[in-house]
C-alpha cells in the first residue's frame, strides 16, 4: 500500500489499493420485515372498518333514495326510475345539490369530486395526510348526492372514505410517510373490493393509480386489505358476481376478435372526447358569476330535467349495467342511457358535488359497446360478434382510455362478471383503446384536474436504477484517507501544498487502516482547536460506512440521512478498501440513463455482409488455385 508521510513518519495519505475480492461483505437488509408484518396488520384492521363503511354506505343511499323517490322510510334497494313524483322530480336533485355545497362550505371542500385525483393529489403532495373528517364526511355527502339522483357510483366515495380513514390510522401513529401512503392506498382499494368484490382489480387499481410504485413493502399490504375487503363483501353483500351475466359467453372466432379490436380504436377516440367535454363543461362553470357552494343545486337542476324525460339516469344504476351486459335491452333505451347518462353525469360532476366515475363511465361505455355491435352484426351478420361481449367490451375499454388504468379495467370487468372467455377480447379492446389514448391525451380524467393544479403525476413504473447498480461497479480504489494521529497543524500544512486533494470531509484511519469515522473540512479547518490537536478527537459524526455489496440506493440514503456527499467503503474487518462520492453515483445515473438515449446496432448488417462477401472471394480464388494447379 503507497502512502505519502510528513516528516514525522506518520501517513496522512494513503493510495487504496486494497483487494476487492478479498473483502468478505455480506448485503444489508434495507428492507425491515417486522415493520411490513405491521403495516399489513394494521391494512388488515382498515380493510375490516371500511368494509362495514360500505355497506352503511349502501344502506344510507337506498334510505335517502326511498324517502326521496317513493317517500317510504326503507333500508331495501329501490331505483329512482320507478318514482311517481312528475314534475317534482326535478327538484329532488337540486335539493341534494344544495345540501352537499353547504357540506362542502361548512365541512370541507375535499369532498367535492370523485375521490381518486384528491387522493392522488394527498399522495404526491401532501404526505398521503387527508384530514380525518373526510371519513364521514365524504360516505354522507356522497349518500345524499346519490339518493337524491345524482348519476353516480358508490366506489368513488368509498374509495375516497378508505383513503381518508387509512391516511387517519397512518396519522395517529408512528409511522413513515411511505407507510401511510400504503395505509391509505390500502383502505382504498378495500374499499373498492368491499364495493364489487373484486380484489385483484383493486390491488392493480392501488398500483396504476395511486401508488406509484411496485414493491413488496406496498402490494403485500395492499392484498391483504384488499382480500378481507372482497371477503366482506361476500359475508356483507353476495358471493355472486356484482354484475352477473345469466349465460356464458363463448371464446370469439378470430373475426370477432378483429371487429372488438377495431372497436377499442372507436371508443379510445371516444374516451379523450368524454373527458375534454367533461373539463369543458367544468370550465364553464368555473366562469359562473355565483359562489362554487350553489354550482351542485345547478348540475342537479340539470340531473332532474334530465331524469323526467329519461328516469333511468338516476342514481346508481347498477341494473342498468347489468341489464346491458345481458344483451336484452331495447335499442331505444340503450340509446338514451348513451346520451342522457353521458350529459347528466358531465354536468354533475363538473358542478363539483361528491359522487363515483366508475359506474358512470361503465353504464356510458356498455351502452356504446351495444350500439358498435349492432352495426357490426347489421353489416356482417356472420362475423360472430355478440352483444353482451360487445357491451362488456364498451364498459372496460370506456374506462381505460379515460383514465389509463389498463390492467384495472381488463380485470375488473373479468371479476364482477365471471366471464373468463372474454379475456383475449378484454385484452384486444382495452389495449387499443389505451394506445389511442395515450398517444392523443396528455391527461387522463383522473390526472387533469391535479395537473392543472402544477402536481405531476409519474406515469412510469420502471425499477430504481440505483437499485440495480451496486457500490463494487462505481468504488473509486484511489482515494485520500487521513492518520488519526496527525495533527491538525500536519494536515492544513499538507492540504495547502496538495489542493487536488481539498473535499468537503475526509474519512480517518488508525495505522492498521482501520475505518474511525469521518471529519468534515469545515470542522478540520475551524479556529476552535489547537494545530497540537490530533484529528482522530475532531470525529464527531457517525461511524456510517458502506459495503461493496450494497446498492447504490443504500449508499444514497446514507449520503442524505448523514448530510455528506461521500463514504468509505470497508470490509467486514473495518479496513477501507474504497471511495464512493456523490459523482460516481451521478455518473452511473447518467450511464444508465444513456442505455434509454442513445441508439446504435449492436449487429451490423454492412460489416457482416462485408465479410460473407470477402470469404466468398477468398473461397472462390482457392478453387480456381486448385483448378489451375490441377491442370
Amino acid at each position: 500500500m503507497d502512502s505519502k508521510n510528513l516528516n514525522n513518519g506518520i501517513p496522512i495519505s494513503i493510495s487504496l489499493n486494497s483487494t476487492l475480492e478479498a473483502a468478505n461483505i455480506k448485503p444489508q437488509v434495507t428492507q425491515n420485515k417486522n415493520r411490513l408484518f405491521t403495516i399489513a396488520a394494521l391494512a388488515i384492521v382498515v380493510a375490516i372498518c371500511i368494509s362495514f363503511i360500505a355497506k352503511f354506505l349502501i344502506y344510507l343511499i337506498n334510505l335517502i333514495t326511498n324517502i326521496s323517490f317513493h317517500g317510504s322510510f326503507s333500508f331495501t334497494h329501490s331505483s329512482p326510475a320507478d318514482n311517481s313524483l312528475g314534475l317534482f322530480v326535478i327538484v329532488i336533485p337540486v335539493i341534494g345539490g344544495v345540501i352537499v355545497g353547504l357540506m362542502a362550505l361548512y365541512g370541507s371542500k375535499a369532498i367535492r369530486g370523485h375521490g381518486i385525483p384528491e387522493a392522488m393529489e394527498q399522495i404526491l403532495t401532501n404526505q398521503s395526510k387527508i384530514r380525518p373528517a373526510i371519513t364521514y364526511l365524504k360516505p354522507i355527502s356522497s349518500a345524499i348526492a346519490i339518493g337524491t339522483g345524482g348519476p353516480f357510483g358508490a366506489e368513488g366515495p368509498i374509495i375516497a372514505t378508505g383513503g381518508a380513514l387509512g391516511s387517519t390510522f397512518g396519522q395517529l401513529l408512528k409511522i413513515t410517510h411511505n407507510e401511510r401512503k400504503i395505509l391509505l392506498a390500502a383502505g382504498a382499494t378495500a374499499g373498492m373490493a368491499a364495493i364489487f368484490g373484486s380484489p385483484i382489480a383493486a390491488i392493480f387499481l392501488a398500483i396504476e393509480l395511486l401508488l406509484f410504485e411496485f414493491s413488496p413493502r406496498a402490494i403485500i399490504p395492499i392484498a391483504f386489505a384488499c382480500i378481507t375487503g372482497a371477503a366482506g363483501h361476500h359475508f356483507l353483500f353476495s358471493s355472486a358476481p356484482f354484475f352477473e351475466i345469466k349465460h356464458l359467453i363463448q371464446p370469439p372466432s378470430n373475426t370477432a376478435l378483429f371487429a372488438y379490436s377495431i372497436m377499442g380504436i372507436l371508443i379510445g377516440l371516444l374516451s379523450i372526447l368524454v373527458t375534454k367535454i367533461v373539463y369543458l363543461i367544468e370550465d364553464s362553470f368555473e366562469k359562473l358569476p355565483i359562489h362554487w357552494m350553489w354550482w351542485p343545486a345547478i348540475g342537479g337542476l340539470a340531473v332532474g330535467a334530465i331524469g323526467y324525460f329519461a328516469p333511468r339516469t338516476l342514481g346508481v344504476g347498477y341494473d342498468n349495467i347489468t341489464d346491458i351486459l345481458s344483451g336484452f335491452m331495447p335499442l331505444q333505451i340503450v340509446i338514451s342511457l348513451c346520451i342522457f347518462k353521458f350529459i347528466s353525469w358531465a354536468i354533475a360532476l363538473a358542478s363539483g358535488t361528491s359522487g363515483g366515475t366508475l359506474a358512470p363511465l361503465m353504464t356510458i361505455g356498455g351502452a356504446i359497446g351495444v350500439l358498435l355491435g349492432s352495426v357490426v352484426l347489421y353489416f356482417f351478420p356472420a362475423s360472430g360478434v355478440t352483444i353482451s361481449l360487445a357491451a362488456l367490451i364498451g364498459m372496460s375499454a370506456l374506462f381505460a382510455g379515460a383514465s389509463r388504468a389498463l390492467l384495472t379495467s381488463i380485470i375488473f370487468a373479468l371479476e364482477v362478471t365471471g366471464q373468463s372467455n372474454a379475456l383475449l377480447p378484454l385484452l384486444a379492446a382495452c389495449t387499443a383503446s389505451y394506445f389511442v389514448s395515450f398517444f392523443f391525451m396528455e391527461s387522463t380524467i383522473m390526472t387533469e384536474k391535479i395537473t392543472r393544479r402544477g402536481v405531476k403525476t409519474p406515469d412510469t413504473y420502471e425499477p430504481d436504477i440505483l437499485e440495480k447498480i451496486t457500490v463494487q461497479q462505481v468504488i473509486k480504489e484511489n482515494g485520500l484517507v487521513l492518520s488519526e494521529e496527525n495533527n491538525i497543524g500536519e494536515v492544513r500544512n499538507w492540504l495547502e501544498k496538495e489542493p487536488d486533494y481539498l473535499s468537503n470531509y475526509f474519512i480517518i484511519v488508525s495505522n492498521k487502516n482501520e475505518f474511525r469515522g469521518i471529519i468534515s473540512s469545515s470542522n478540520l479547518f475551524s479556529n476552535h482547536h489547537t494545530q497540537e490537536t490530533q484529528i482522530g478527537k475532531l470525529i464527531k459524526r457517525n461511524n456510517i460506512s458502506v459495503g461493496i455489496d450494497n446498492s447504490l440506493r443504500t449508499a444514497v440514503e446514507m449520503m442524505a440521512r448523514e448530510n455528506i456527499d461521500m463514504l468509505p467503503v470497508v470490509s467486514n474487518e473495518k479496513t477501507i478498501i474504497g471511495v464512493v462520492s456523490y459523482k460516481d453515483i451521478i455518473s452511473a445515473y447518467k450511464h444508465d440513463i444513456d442505455n434509454n438515449v442513445k441508439k446504435h446496432p449492436s449487429i451490423s448488417l454492412r460489416r457482416n455482409s462485408l465479410k460473407v462477401l470477402i470469404r466468398g472471394q477468398k473461397l472462390i480464388s482457392a478453387i480456381k488455385n486448385t483448378k489451375n494447379k490441377s491442370a
